[in-house]
């Protein structure tokens, strides 16, 4: 499918400047028309998306968390529903539930395989996204994310992440092609730079190669872009800037 949402939005980048009501305000008047919320998110759907209405905006992807795909699934499937939520992405693994070798992670791709067949049987799609951790490779010259995704796992590709993880995203994005259904479109600052935003950058203005990477991913099948960092100092500069060069970036 071609890209649908160019211009979205994870919640999670603003999370530190509440209320709920004003991000939306801010997002959408930054240039954003959807956006990824998370797991916190999901207490109140009604009256989340009469915000979302409000706002003028959409939700058509979301992050939620392991336990509460696996514990909570009818709340969570309806809270999607009413949403309008099409595909709930598991957004990261950690402690125990985290592989160490190829059994363990091919354990926990099955795992994730149980909940994307139930949420396809819900009429709903199902992804993974990655951090870093997911491209190291193991003993046998494999690699998690390989694991994780297994034969039809879609994937939300945090290109920035697999930038951290030392691996190269235009190789990877070619080794999914077809499975790539949303992409977190996040930049990294040069070393040393933007330290107390944990070294992340507004899109557009680090060293992620987005004027090559973005082309490369909406090949690979990207349907979604989603605007994201992990602790801007500013949430209306990051929201802003980073609207302004997706617009660029999308030929808007």
């Amino acid at each position: 499918m071609a890209l649908i949402d160019p211009l979205s939005f994870q919640l999670y980048s603003i999370r530190n400047f509440p209320p709920l009501e004003s991000q939306l305000a801010l997002v959408a008047a930054a240039g954003f028309t959807n956006v990824e919320p998370y797991g916190g998110l999901y207490g109140d759907p009604e009256g989340f998306a009469a915000l979302l209405k409000k706002a003028g905006l959409t939700a058509h992807s979301g992050h939620f968390g392991l336990d509460q795909l696996e514990n909570q699934f009818s709340a969570m499937v309806a809270a999607a529903r009413t949403l309008g939520i099409h595909t709930l992405i598991v957004p990261y693994v950690g402690g125990t539930d985290r592989g160490t070798d190829t059994a363990s992670w091919q354990a926990f791709g099955a795992r994730l395989g149980k909940i994307a067949a139930k949420l396809k049987a819900e009429g709903l799609n199902f992804a993974w996204h990655n951090h870093d951790f997911e491209f190291e490779k193991l003993p046998d010259g494999s690699y998690p994310i390989e694991h994780i995704l297994g034969d039809d796992i879609a994937w939300e590709a945090d290109i920035a992440w697999v930038v951290r993880g030392h691996a190269d995203p235009s190789l990877w994005l070619r080794h999914f092609a077809g499975r790539v259904k949303l992409v977190h479109v996040k930049d990294i600052a040069p070393a040393g730079e933007k330290t107390d935003e944990d070294g992340w950058a507004d899109v557009g203005t680090g060293t992620v190669d987005w004027e090559r990477l973005w082309g490369e991913a909406v090949a690979a099948g990207a349907e979604i872009m989603v605007a994201e960092h992990d602790n801007p100092s500013d949430a209306k500069r990051f929201a802003s800037v980073s609207a302004a060069n997706m617009k660029k970036l999308a030929g808007l």
